[in-house]
């Protein structure tokens, strides 16, 4: 029986633009087999959307809270919904 599949949607709040937290949110999603987007949002915070089984978001949650290198990440604001299974891969979007 497959565990059933969840979603986390994550704002990370912090210095996260301009220090590759997109593209390392796409390789650590991908790593983990998760599909969804991330973007950069206006108030200069990353946005996240992921959908995979409830441990492996919690991974993913974990790396959020490290970022890459040279991000510091002061607050990760999320919740768990419902996953709709829309995505079959993980992607950056446009700035929102």
């Amino acid at each position: 029986m497959m565990a059933e599949n969840s979603r986390l949607h994550a704002v990370v709040e912090g210095t996260v633009q301009g220090v590759g937290f997109r593209q390392f949110v796409v390789m650590t999603a991908y790593e983990l087999d998760l599909n969804g987007w991330v973007r950069n949002t206006y108030e200069g915070n990353v946005e996240v959307v992921a959908e995979g089984r409830s441990e492996v978001l919690d991974m993913l949650l974990s790396a959020l809270h490290r970022g890459p290198r040279h991000a510091y990440v002061t607050n990760v604001r999320f919740e768990y919904e419902s996953a709709t299974a829309e995505f079959d891969s993980f992607t950056v979007r446009s700035t929102v």
